[in-house]
């Protein structure tokens, strides 16, 4: 249960050092459902519902990411848990900055992939992208957002469901406020404060997050390392989980000992 009040679905398998996956905006633990499994060799996985998406509580109040890091400290206390390896994608790769800098403690390694730093430095995703997006017709917003998470070849032989686009049983209020939760976010000035051992994490074809984001992020963070995966869009992790569950587990196994 969050400090307020609100309780947080969590899920965590598997046996061994924790890797908290924290998924995209409006999305619930189901984003992580086609990969989970490759980190199961070496760690457990937690992975939580934010407030307003799956079965956690869904207040009409305000959202923000430091306000989603926190729920995510509210887990760990739950559970016991002291310090834990962060994977943050998209949105919850903003949720992970918030979670990183302002409780270093709590981080051992993190992982920011598709994400950006948000605020006036950030490399917004352009107006094309947006007009797709925001088509009155939902299954042209649906397809346009599809094309922009995986590349053309691979959705013609991954028909779905996809579990990416984002949580079916949110309720209008919480869409809003996990839109603006992602749109206000802005850690510029948190990022010299991670001290975590960090990769970052991007697919050079990403234009709904857009990849020049990856190496402001890279450069922002000290000890930094950057790692662009050619061709792909924003669900690299899915599309390309041969290439990025690998890199990801190369990272937080040769980084430190659990």
């Amino acid at each position: 249960m969050a400090p307020d009040g609100t309780r947080i679905a969590y899920q965590l398998q598997a046996q061994g050092a924790p890797l908290v996956l924290l998924a995209g905006q409006a999305n619930d633990h189901h984003w992580w459902d086609a990969v989970r499994d490759d980190f199961h060799s070496v760690r457990s996985t937690l992975t939580l519902d934010y407030r307003g998406t799956g079965d956690s509580d869904k207040p009409d109040i305000p959202y923000s990411t430091e306000l989603l890091a926190q729920d995510v400290i509210a887990v760990l206390d739950e559970l016991g848990i002291d310090r834990a390896d962060v994977y943050g994608t998209s949105m919850g790769g903003r949720v992970a900055q918030q979670l990183a800098a302002r409780h270093p403690h709590r981080v051992a390694a993190l992982v920011l992939g598709c994400t950006s730093p948000g605020g006036p430095h950030s490399v917004e995703r352009g107006n094309d992208v947006r007009r797709a997006l925001a088509q009155p017709r939902p299954e042209a917003a649906r397809k346009a957002l599809l094309e922009l998470m995986y590349t053309p070849r691979w959705l013609a032989s991954h028909p779905g469901p996809h579990h990416t686009l984002g949580d079916p049983r949110m309720p209008a209020h919480a869409r809003r406020r996990h839109l603006v939760a992602g749109n206000q976010h802005n850690a510029w000035e948190l990022l010299p404060d991670i001290s975590a051992p960090t990769l970052v994490v991007h697919g050079s074809d990403d234009l709904l997050n857009p990849a020049a984001n990856a190496p402001l992020l890279a450069a922002r963070i000290p000890g930094a390392r950057l790692h662009l995966i050619p061709n792909a869009r924003h669900a690299y992790f899915e599309e390309f989980r041969t290439h990025a569950s690998p890199l990801v587990l190369d990272f937080l196994t040769t980084t430190h000992k659990p």
